[in-house]
């Protein structure tokens, strides 16, 4: 039996494609869970100037989330904890990231444009970690695709078999409300931003003569024979399919008007898994073990620009973590205590005396971690699962001012290590080689470097495209191919050797002169 406070935990994260909706969704679930008062829409009149998961200056600026931001809050006996995610696809990797810290993922479609690349790419994620997914069809009060044309496409594009647990009425101007497959009620709801509107109407069945006085008899008559297809088609919703991540439950809504999402979230907490068992490299770590164990997914420098702190986001796997105990840092071999560890809701922090499994604290950190370390009670533990992938665009920085040189490389060393985009030196010379996904990276590092360093900085393009991690059984033989291939090596954080090249053609060329070497798209070529 699991011990009710692991039981009553809910860990997901919320993912799309940019501008879905998912911020949005987001605060609506804060809504809901009464941890805020009123909402504000995502694109904001000048009175009320922040979204409460966007906390980052250059996020208010450009309106969309670049870091992944942690809240926790009570709905219904359950402690929900979301992780928002950034949506751009040049912060994939923080999403990638943080996929490996929850239990489930509720994944945005914008009914209008329906599954776009970014979405596919999330999802293939998912399906790796056998993560269970629930889909939120969002933006129905737009004119957008038919519900079932979009079943058909999620289904194909997503790979994944639906079972819709509740039903819209209309679509953009004719949108009248949500139909309740799961719980078998009605939602006519008002448009209405910032508060939680009350028009639910119970409905016994779709006979019941209390529908007339809210729908048209054409609109009762057509949702009916929805409903009979959907049955037919998708019939009933099986759990355990959903926990093992081959069957998808769906919702449809309108996220910004408040429509459908408090039966996305009571049919969550009844059926999103709680907090399960997780792979180390030495052994599976079961939840209900009596150890604290748990790992650092994600590092955040300077959540509050006024003090220069850094924060290690850590997901608690098994066992209870107490506030001023020590514990075991595995890979710097030492024992560690936090007398502040932090609870989040959004950008408001409190301290927390304990935590436990599928929660995530955040513990101050004055540069002991880095991603994927992990903590115990003194067993010697990896976690697996929080890979660097190879970058794409690497340029070298150049120093602007040389009489800050030395914040320039703290915000550096810094930044990399928070994950924002990867670091590489380069010899001869110790050359900084920032590696990145994206071009809005480089933008991130460069406003962040100024603004909470006072450092500035240019960025170099370099020709290469393309980047392998290399090994080989001899070590002499590697040490050989570094030193034949100087101009080509970059080491990462870890001091592995890592080879760049102009594009794919010359790694494989590379590969055929040197087939001692071998070649890693991830750093997670130890497992």
């Amino acid at each position: 039996m699991l011990h009710p406070e692991i039981e009553k935990r809910k860990t997901f994260a919320i993912i799309s494609h940019p501008d879905a909706g998912k911020t949005t969704l987001t605060e609506k679930f804060l809504l809901f869970g009464g941890a805020i008062n009123t909402a504000g829409a995502v694109k904001r009149n000048k009175a009320n100037q922040s979204n409460t998961s966007d906390f980052m200056e250059i996020e208010k600026q450009r309106g969309i989330s670049v870091a992944t931001s942690v809240m926790g809050f009570e709905y219904s006996g359950k402690r929900i904890n979301i992780l928002d995610t950034p949506g751009h696809k040049d912060f994939a990797e923080d999403t990638y990231r943080t996929l490996s810290a929850v239990d489930s993922v509720i994944l945005v479609v914008d009914c209008v444009k329906g599954v776009e690349e970014q979405t596919e790419k999330l999802m293939s994620v998912c399906r790796m970690r056998n993560t269970p997914v629930i889909i939120f069809i969002n933006k129905m009060d737009r004119e957008g695709k038919e519900a079932f044309d979009l079943l058909d496409e999620i289904e194909e594009k997503l790979n994944i078999s639906l079972c819709p647990l509740s039903w819209p009425i209309g679509l953009g101007h004719t949108f009248k409300g949500v139909y309740s497959i799961y719980n078998k009620h009605l939602n006519l709801f008002q448009p209405d931003k910032t508060k939680i509107a009350n028009s639910v109407i119970a409905v016994k069945d779709l006979d019941d003569n209390n529908l007339t006085n809210f729908l048209k008899e054409k609109e009762i008559s057509n949702l009916k024979d929805d409903l009979e297809l959907v049955d037919g088609v998708y019939g009933q919703i099986d759990k355990e399919l959903y926990n093992e991540g081959l069957l998808a439950p769906v919702f449809f809504g309108s996220a910004i008007n408040n429509f459908g999402i408090k039966e996305l979230l009571d049919t969550f907490i009844d059926i999103a898994p709680s907090p399960r068992h997780r792979e180390a490299e030495e052994r599976d770590v079961l939840v209900e073990e009596k150890n604290f164990s748990g790992f650092v997914f994600k590092i955040h420098a300077n959540l509050d620009p006024k003090h220069r702190d850094r924060i290690a986001f850590l997901r608690i796997c098994s066992g209870k973590f107490e506030r001023n105990k020590f514990y075991y840092h595995t890979r710097q071999d030492k024992k560690l205590k936090f007398s502040n560890p932090m609870d989040f809701m959004a950008n408001e922090k409190s301290i927390v005396e304990e935590a436990w499994p599928g929660d995530v604290v955040g513990l101050y950190d004055s540069g002991n971690f880095k991603i994927g370390d992990t903590l115990t009670e003194g067993e010697k533990l990896q976690f697996k699962g929080i890979p660097s992938f190879s970058p794409s665009i690497f340029k070298e920085v150049e120093n602007m001012d040389p009489m800050r040189t030395k914040q320039l490389e703290k915000g550096i060393e810094q930044l990399t290590d928070e994950g924002v985009a990867q670091l590489f030196v380069m010899q001869p010379g110790n050359r900084k080689v920032i590696g990145a996904v994206g071009e809005l990276q480089f933008e991130v590092i460069n406003f962040r470097l100024e603004h909470e360093y006072g450092a500035k900085c240019r960025f170099r393009t370099l020709s290469y495209s393309r980047s392998s991690w290399v090994t080989a059984d001899d070590r002499k033989k590697l040490e050989e191919f570094v030193k034949r291939k100087q101009q080509h090596i970059g080491f990462d954080k870890e001091a592995n050797p890592v080879y760049l090249a102009d594009s794919e053609y010359m790694i494989n060329l590379t590969k055929q002169d040197y087939p001692d070497i071998n070649f890693h798209k991830t750093s997670e070529f130890k497992s």
